[in-house]
């Protein structure tokens, strides 16, 4: 399983990329198909990392996407696609941070955003191993449901479309599967 997880990544990183490169290329149906992509890994991405102010993630989403859009001339296509837009959209986190001092206390200053940042980047290939061995021990179908909803960022009215549940039926697998995901990561700390 957790080659196959690793081997996932690398697929949508690939069609992304793919995508993109269409679209630099004039392909008006691939840019929209690629921002429509790139805007649900965005939103799991940024849910994960504003748990104490949900309600602005979708105005970060779209300030992101804009700056995708403006800055689209200088992505390197020898490089990830995933890496640059990571890196734009965590230049937007932080002046989202900056902005709005307001919820100072819930969150991390400001000032150790980068630190954090950068300490996330340098373990980013380990946790993404440590994550498909993870997922690897679970049963597959709150597998499944945690790669769609929590990873593809995909509601779960399309993960559930996708896979061919009930939308309560992929709520309750993602439940068990992340409680079942708490224990193993106990086991292992």
């Amino acid at each position: 399983m957790p080659r196959e997880f690793a081997s996932r990544l690398g697929t949508v990183e690939s069609e992304l990329k793919a995508l993109w490169l269409q679209a630099q290329a004039g392909d008006e149906t691939a840019y929209r198909d690629v921002l429509g992509r790139i805007a649900r890994l965005l939103r799991a991405y940024l849910r994960r990392r504003m748990a104490g102010c949900l309600d602005d993630v979708e105005d970060l989403v779209q300030e992101c996407l804009l700056a995708l859009h403006l800055q689209r001339g200088s992505y390197d296509s020898t490089q990830p696609l995933s890496a640059w837009v990571y890196a734009i959209s965590r230049h937007k986190l932080i002046d989202f941070w900056r902005r709005n001092r307001r919820y100072g206390a819930l969150n991390d200053p400001i000032d150790d955003v980068d630190e954090l940042l950068l300490a996330g980047e340098a373990n980013e290939a380990t946790s993404h191993m440590d994550l498909a061995r993870l997922l690897g021990e679970l049963p597959d179908a709150q597998r499944r449901a945690i790669e769609l909803t929590k990873l593809e960022g995909l509601s779960v009215a399309e993960a559930a479309a996708r896979i061919g549940m009930s939308e309560g039926a992929i709520r309750v697998q993602v439940h068990r599967g992340l409680k079942r995901l708490s224990l193993l990561v106990k086991v292992v700390i």
